[in-house]
């Protein structure tokens, strides 16, 4: 227990380097659902990934190097990589690593394209990244990569450290379930044989 205590302070700090109202703004709507969100989380039984539980793990990161120090990007490789060295039942698989102080359009970040192919490859099962806004500043964006994520086999986790919010949380799973984003039953899929012609 003492160990994970150990770890999940390592990565606040981590966490730390870079709040998220420098990219959301600190009044913003989402800074100010976020905080709330964060207040809720308070009051209940809160879940974290188990360093138990074994985890493949891929480690996001949207650099944008603001402090004086040239090697700070490697500084922060190194510091994850001690963290998670922690966690003996933690499998690193990479680092993705997206340039800039903040997230483009999902499509067009490279590095985050490449860890979601992962995870629908079944390499990666849990993704750590340092805030909300390092993967979107569309809500809609998040919960769509979470219920997607969470609808794999086995289901991909996504733990944000400074909101300190793990999607696969029970308190989540009715949200995962939630089929807003996905086509109303009467939808049909067209038939490849009855398919539009090749003109």
């Amino acid at each position: 227990m003492s160990n994970e205590v150990e770890v999940y302070e390592r990565l606040m700090q981590i966490g730390e380097a870079q709040k998220f109202s420098t990219v959301f703004g600190a009044n913003s709507e989402q800074a100010q659902k976020i905080a709330e969100h964060k207040a809720w989380l308070q009051n209940i039984r809160h879940e974290r990934p188990n360093t138990a539980h074994h985890f493949r793990v891929g480690v996001y990161i949207r650099y944008f190097n603001q402090t004086k120090h040239e090697n700070y990007l490697a500084y922060h490789i190194q510091d994850f990589k001690d963290t998670l060295s922690l966690c003996p039942n933690w499998e690193l698989v990479d680092f993705y690593i997206d340039e800039g102080a903040s997230p483009p359009n999902m499509e067009n970040a490279k590095e985050w394209s490449r860890l979601l192919t992962d995870c629908m490859e079944g390499k990666v099962d849990l993704i750590i990244t340092q805030k909300v806004s390092n993967v979107s500043k569309k809500p809609y964006e998040i919960a769509f990569c979470a219920r997607i994520l969470a609808a794999q086999n086995p289901p991909v986790g996504m733990y944000f450290i400074s909101e300190d919010i793990f999607t696969l949380a029970h308190y989540y799973q009715e949200d995962l379930r939630d089929t807003f984003f996905l086509p109303p039953p009467e939808v049909k899929m067209l038939d490849e044989a009855e398919g539009g012609s090749d003109d």
